[in-house]
């Protein structure tokens, strides 16, 4: 009897309308994230920045950047690579939530530093940038793989791209998680 009366009610519930102009978000007390109007990201807390949040030293000199399209190829390269993970079905879920600007922007300025371009690091450190993301081996090698289809796209040279790949190697101890 109980069962019954508990699915007559949740029926009637079910087949009220929501009000006309109901605001979810309010009703549920989700806030609304604005973008900075200038850089266009999110607002995230503070941390301490420091180039060594890169995760690995820099190469010397500016040959190799240079073989990126210096600090402009490297960005592009950078931006490439999420927009193909943001569209890799093995792997968008993982990028569905996160800041796709900033990511874009701090993904850049980590290769420009690595590749020695002259650049800062502003981002996290590796291990709490991606904390509680469950990144596997195979979402990793997924996203190695996007980032080696934007190089052949900006025609870097093969040696350079295994440069770039075995600064970022020993980092993903640090983000794969599972």
């Amino acid at each position: 009897m109980l069962l019954t009366a508990t699915a007559s009610a949740l029926l009637m519930l079910m087949q009220q309308a929501p009000a006309e102009g109901t605001d979810w978000d309010a009703e549920f007390g989700v806030e609304a994230k604005q973008r900075d109007p200038v850089t266009g990201e999110f607002p995230v807390d503070p941390y301490p920045q420091s180039n060594a949040n890169a995760g690995a030293a820099p190469y010397d000199g500016a040959g190799l950047a240079a073989a990126f399209g210096g600090r402009e190829g490297i960005a592009r390269i950078a931006a490439r690579t999420v927009d193909l993970s943001e569209a890799d079905p093995r792997i968008a879920p993982i990028f569905a939530s996160h800041d796709m600007v900033r990511l874009k922007r701090t993904l850049g300025e980590q290769f420009c530093y690595l590749l020695g371009a002259g650049c800062d690091y502003t981002g996290r450190d590796m291990k709490t940038a991606h904390a509680q993301m469950g990144v596997s081996r195979a979402d990793m090698n997924a996203l190695v793989e996007n980032l080696q289809a934007a190089m052949r796209e900006a025609r870097v040279p093969f040696a350079a791209q295994n440069r770039l790949l075995a600064k970022l190697a020993p980092i993903s101890r640090d983000v794969v998680e599972r």
